[in-house]
């Protein structure tokens, strides 16, 4: 049961209202109370990363850190340089859990299993005294005249015992309800403006599928340049290098994803429009490439073009797909190449057009763009400037990351910063 009135209320069982609870009820905040509206909290730890956990990223410079993140950069400069991804690193394994980084950065619980999270998680709360209520939705809450909030749960009905609405005074209250629509709802009603909130991190799917023979290829490093079709959008072109994966409606793919992080306003501006070109040589210019095949109808003069690439690392389904498109006979001997369709296949090689058909059916990791302001939240405490004794934390902010461990890191950084300040804040009489 939850009982009448508590010290802390912490609406929301994810990684930032799990840290936030955990943190401050280590530094002796006495009766935290964490709700969970479902009957399993943390199910996001659970199953990001395929059910591995990506719980943060190897970026231990906060001001290399700040970059990774489409929305709330040069505000989370601040909340970083006093928790960031080397302190959660430290944190996790001081309560237990080691992490271990992988080539590309990104950081796992060494027993590749998400469970180990939860596991870590649920029990720092029982050891630091945090009570968990499962089942239980803040449905309402108000501030009272003599300091604190009014609130009103929602409770699923239990074993042995029914539902229905509690209500409960706290002291104070902290917001971690991630992109749920309430709890965008419930900082409204405490008077924060919030910021439209757009879907991040997706894959696209391209107009006529003129990839879908290729499903499952992936290059890397590809460039990517998307040309909006608006021009009243705020950045009309966006570019983004790195791995591609081309999918049966579209593309995705670490460089893919970034680009959609970046563009997610303009993209929704625009319902999903635009042009994307593709350079699959990673970099390399038109006079490059001109150049390579030159060579190639020199070097390599009695070998087909199809069955001898230009580069290893160039998918050989790509590569004849490419010649198709550019009317080269795959059988075709290199010498026999002629200049038209070298310039064509250059063409292809270094400036493929795509015409964008819409959003992918899946985001990444669920991320949206969007929520509470930032320059309505003091970042050193995640306190609202708003509503003293409020606070808010993890994905109902308007910050999102890109792939890789990022948004973890925000949740993490601020659900430890807001327990800190709970920790160090003056009573409140309730």
């Amino acid at each position: 049961m939850v009982p009448d009135a508590v010290d802390v209320l912490v609406a929301g069982g994810g990684a930032s209202g799990f840290m936030a609870a955990i943190v401050a009820a280590e530094a002796g905040v006495a009766a935290v109370h964490l709700l969970e509206a479902t009957a399993e909290p943390l199910t996001k730890v659970r199953i990001s990363g395929g059910g591995r956990c990506n719980v943060t990223h190897a970026c231990w410079d906060p001001r290399s850190l700040v970059g990774h993140y489409p929305r709330g950069s040069r505000a989370l400069r601040g909340p970083f340089a006093r928790f960031a991804s080397g302190d959660a690193v430290a944190w996790f394994a001081e309560h237990g859990l080691e992490l271990v980084e992988e080539e590309d950065g990104r950081l796992f619980p060494r027993s590749n299993s998400s469970e180990s999270v939860v596991a870590v998680l649920r029990q720092a709360a029982r050891r630091a005294g945090v009570v968990l209520h499962t089942g239980a939705a803040l449905q309402q809450v108000s501030r009272r005249e003599q300091g604190g909030f009014q609130a009103r749960l929602r409770l699923a009905a239990a074993t042995g015992a029914a539902g229905g609405t509690v209500n409960v005074v706290c002291r104070r209250l902290v917001l971690a309800t991630g992109a749920h629509p309430s709890g965008r709802q419930l900082a409204a009603a405490l008077g924060h403006q919030l910021i439209p909130p757009v879907p991040s991190l997706f894959s696209l799917a391209l107009a006529g599928q003129p990839l879908q023979q290729l499903a499952g290829v992936v290059m890397d490093p590809v460039d990517l340049e998307l040309r909006l079709d608006s021009d009243q959008v705020e950045q009309p072109r966006h570019r983004q290098s790195g791995a591609l994966l081309i999918t049966h409606r579209g593309l995705s793919g670490p460089a893919l994803l970034r680009l959609t992080a970046f563009a997610a306003r303009d993209l929704k501006a625009t319902a999903y429009t635009g042009e994307l070109r593709v350079n699959w040589t990673g970099g390399q210019g038109p006079d490059a490439m001109e150049a390579l095949l030159a060579d190639l109808r020199q070097q390599q003069a009695r070998r087909q073009i199809g069955s001898w690439r230009p580069w290893p690392a160039l998918s050989r389904r790509l590569w004849l797909h490419l010649l198709t498109g550019a009317g080269v006979d795959p059988l075709q001997r290199w010498a026999d190449l002629r200049r038209d369709p070298q310039r064509r296949l250059v063409q292809a090689l270094t400036a493929s057009c795509y015409r964008v058909g819409g959003r992918g059916p899946f985001g990444e990791e669920f991320v949206t763009a969007g929520g509470v302001d930032l320059g309505e939240i003091n970042l050193a405490s995640m306190e609202s400037r708003l509503c003293p004794g409020l606070q808010v934390v993890g994905e109902l902010l308007d910050v999102d990351g890109i792939t890789g461990g990022f948004n973890f890191q925000h949740c993490w950084t601020s659900g430890w910063l807001a327990g800190m300040a709970l920790a160090a804040a003056d009573p409140v009489s309730i």
